[in-house]
């Protein structure tokens, strides 16, 4: 818990500069990877409460970095997506996330990070059941 903490932490004061904490970052690198989501989606997708989604989603679409268009196919169903400036942030976090996670890496080879990577999957199949 204290390593999870750590690197919580770490993300959280390197995206300070963009005024995004580490949830916030997650939700704009998502959108930029895999495009438009419905918030629905993204709660499902990132593992966050459709609550907590929905007040995020509001932040930053306040700050211009996405918005809310009608889905094309149901016009029940909103589609959140980024803005130009939301992009601009999403390349941002991108650079951020390669610098921490080779901080992260140091002093680990391939195939302890892949060890490492099997045990971490191995404990959460066992808190699932």
């Amino acid at each position: 818990m204290a390593a999870a903490r750590a690197v919580r932490q770490t993300y959280d004061r390197e995206l300070a500069g963009l005024e995004l904490n580490l949830s916030q970052a997650s939700l704009l690198a998502f959108l930029a990877e895999f495009g438009p989501q419905s918030q629905s989606q993204l709660a499902s997708r990132l593992n966050l409460g459709r609550a907590a989604t929905g007040t995020m989603v509001d932040h930053l679409s306040a700050r211009g970095l996405l918005e809310r268009v009608a889905d094309r196919r149901d016009r029940r169903v909103w589609q959140v997506e980024l803005t130009r400036p939301g992009r601009s942030i999403a390349e941002q976090i991108a650079t951020i996330d390669v610098a921490v996670r080779g901080r992260l890496r140091a002093g680990f080879s391939r195939a302890d990070r892949q060890q490492l990577a099997a045990m971490l999957l191995r404990l959460q199949e066992n808190l699932q059941t």
